[in-house]
């Protein structure tokens, strides 16, 4: 048992350095097309899963973001990486972004997942995108949009002004956790 937990290990890390380092030999160019193509299919999965969430992203939100993520989780320790983009529906800005999380607690499993955000408010986008957004522990199966009084199916509540559905694309996690996020601004690609 402990040598499947060590080779897994040791997988995992060399995936993950793998796609770092495939990452950084590309142009800035090259890379903010494979992060506008990665968020472009996320919003096809989520429209295909939730066809209502394509009226609220572009009718609806003041701005929104997705992120693609992978993560591994080994016994007491986890963490996730992932990139993603941050579209301002009211000036057409696009933020190239980061995202890290670190988490304790009891898992094991390996998983790529998308997260996709709704940002209802002028300040809710500033926070965003300078990385000052903290994400609530809990969550629910459905949140108010604040626009028009109703809820998100499928959505949750992760902040003030921010709402986030996830969709796990490969993979299995079984974990019990404390997670610290942060998402950031991609300095090489902004």
């Amino acid at each position: 048992m402990k040598k499947f937990f060590a080779a897994l290990t040791v997988l995992m890390c060399l995936v993950m350095m793998t796609t770092v380092n495939a990452a950084s030999k590309s142009s800035v160019a090259e890379q903010r097309r494979q992060v506008d193509e990665l968020s472009q299919r996320t919003l096809e999965k989520l429209y295909a899963k939730y066809p209502h969430a394509k009226r609220i992203i572009e009718n609806e939100c003041y701005a929104w973001a997705t992120l693609s993520n992978s993560g591994v989780k080994v016994l007491f320790i986890g963490s996730s990486h992932g990139r993603g983009v941050a579209v301002n529906n009211q000036t057409g800005e696009r933020v190239y972004l980061r995202m890290k999380e670190l988490s304790a607690g009891l898992g094991l499993g390996a998983k790529e997942y998308n997260l996709i955000f709704l940002i209802n408010t002028k300040d809710a986008w500033d926070n965003f995108i300078v990385g000052k957004t903290r994400f609530g522990a809990s969550a629910e199966a459905s949140a108010d949009d604040g626009v028009s009084g109703g809820t998100i199916e499928g959505a949750e509540y992760v902040a003030p002004g921010v709402w986030v559905f996830q969709m796990t694309t490969k993979g299995l996690a079984l974990e019990a956790t404390l997670k610290g996020t942060k998402i950031y601004k991609d300095k090489k690609l902004n």
